[in-house]
């Protein structure tokens, strides 16, 4: 006897066996650690955390550089795109919380100044490994992507600079 699969997919969903789309989401892999999601969690406020997610993206950035220099016999193309992947969401994490530090009118000068500075060097070195070429085809789309996210961070943080509001100015008491 034959079940058609129309039939049992609602029969595995109401079952409690989650369909294949979401066995298959819940084993990709984040793109943080478990330690250093631990550490983000752990900031006590959104510099810090901002400060976290650059030194994240940095190190996939790093990463990626070495994999292009020293390429791995395995999956070479996977690492690259992941690496890529995990880059991005640092960059646009760091962005989100300093969004959500504008929303909530949080003191972000410092997380700020970090991401226009760090965001502009990253964006020199995707630019580098771009006119490099070095196996391009393999993540082209992945940098692009990269190039794109790093250049919306910072067009962000700039915008946000000038919305946040200058620090308070102490003026002497008069004697």
């Amino acid at each position: 006897m034959r079940v058609s699969a129309a039939l049992l997919i609602p029969l595995a969903f109401l079952a409690g066996v989650p369909p294949r789309a979401a066995a298959a989401q819940s084993q990709k892999k984040d793109y943080l650690s478990a330690l250093e999601a631990d550490k983000i969690r752990d900031a006590e406020s959104p510099n810090e955390r901002i400060k976290l997610f650059l030194e994240f993206a940095d190190d996939r950035l790093k990463k990626f550089q070495y994999e292009l220099a020293h390429p791995s016999p395995n999956h070479h193309a996977v690492i690259l795109n992941a690496l890529l992947n995990a880059y991005v969401g640092c960059v646009d994490d760091a962005a989100d919380r300093i969004e959500d530090g504008i929303q909530n009118q949080e003191n972000l000068r410092k997380g700020i100044e970090l991401m226009i500075r760090r965001a502009a060097e990253f964006l020199a070195v995707l630019r580098e490994i771009e006119t490099a070429g070095v196996e391009l085809s393999l993540y082209k789309e992945n940098l692009d992507d990269a190039i794109e996210g790093t250049r919306d961070a910072l067009h962000d943080a700039e915008k946000a600079k000038k919305e946040v509001a200058p620090p308070p100015v102490r003026r002497r008491n008069a004697p």
